[in-house]
C-alpha cells in the first residue's frame, strides 16, 4: 500500500502510541482514574506494553500474508514504543507502591513473584531497544542481531505469565486468555513458518 510508505506514515503511528499515555496523564490531572488513580496508572502502563508487544510481533505475519514489505518500517516504532511503556510501569509501580524504596522492592520481589517475572520481562527487553538503530544492526552483524532480537518471543511470554499471575489473585482470566490466544497465533505462525521454510530448502 502506498499510504505505508508515505512520510507522515511513521510520524502517524509515532503520535498514536503515544495517545493512551497522553490519555493517562490528563486522567491523573483531572482526577477522572477512578478510585484509585495510583493502580489505574500501573496497570493502564502495564497493558499497552502488552498490546505494544503484540503489536510488534504481529508486524512480521502481517507483512508475509499481505505481501506489504513497507509494513516492517514500523517494527521499530512499535518496539520501542513496547519498551516505554514498559519502563513507565516499572516507575509507576517503583513510586506510587513502593516510594522508590529499594528495599521494600526487594523484599515485594520475594513476596509477589509476579513482579520478579516482569523485572525479568523488562531486562530482557534492555538489549533489544539498545540495538534497535542501524549502526548496532552494523556493528552487531545481521545474523548476531536478529538471534539477539528473537529473545522477543520469550519477552511476550514472560509479560503474559506477568499478567496471569497478577490477575490470578482476582481469578480473573479472560482478558489474559485473549491476550494468550493472540500471542500462540504469533508465535505458532512463525514455528509453522520455519519448518515450512525448512521443508521447501531440503526439497530443493
Amino acid at each position: 500500500m502506498k499510504a505505508l510508505l508515505h512520510p507522515a506514515a511513521k510520524p502517524a503511528l509515532f503520535v498514536a502510541c503515544a495517545l493512551p499515555l497522553a490519555a493517562l496523564l490528563h486522567g491523573a490531572a483531572t482526577d477522572t482514574l477512578g478510585a484509585n488513580p495510583a493502580e489505574a496508572l500501573i496497570r493502564s502502563l502495564g497493558d499497552w506494553t502488552l498490546r505494544l508487544l503484540c503489536a510488534t510481533l504481529a508486524v512480521t505475519p502481517l507483512r508475509q500474508w499481505t505481501g506489504w514489505a513497507a509494513l516492517a518500517r514500523f517494527r521499530r516504532v512499535l518496539g520501542l514504543y513496547a519498551f516505554g511503556y514498559g519502563v513507565l510501569h516499572l516507575l509507576a509501580y517503583a513510586w506510587f507502591d513502593m516510594g522508590f524504596d529499594v528495599g521494600e522492592i526487594a523484599r515485594d520481589l520475594g513476596k509477589r513473584p509476579f513482579i520478579l517475572v516482569g523485572f525479568a520481562a523488562l531486562a530482557l527487553m534492555l538489549p533489544l531497544a539498545a540495538t534497535s538503530f542501524n549502526r548496532a544492526i552494523r556493528a552487531l552483524g545481521a545474523a548476531r542481531w536478529q538471534a539477539l532480537h528473537r529473545s522477543v518471543h520469550a519477552v511476550a511470554l514472560l509479560g503474559l505469565l506477568h499478567f496471569w499471575w497478577m490477575r490470578s489473585g482476582k481469578n480473573d482470566h479472560v482478558e489474559v486468555m485473549v491476550y494468550a490466544a493472540v500471542i500462540a497465533v504469533l508465535l505458532g505462525w512463525r514455528v509453522l513458518h520455519r519448518l515450512r521454510t525448512r521443508q521447501r530448502l531440503q526439497r530443493a
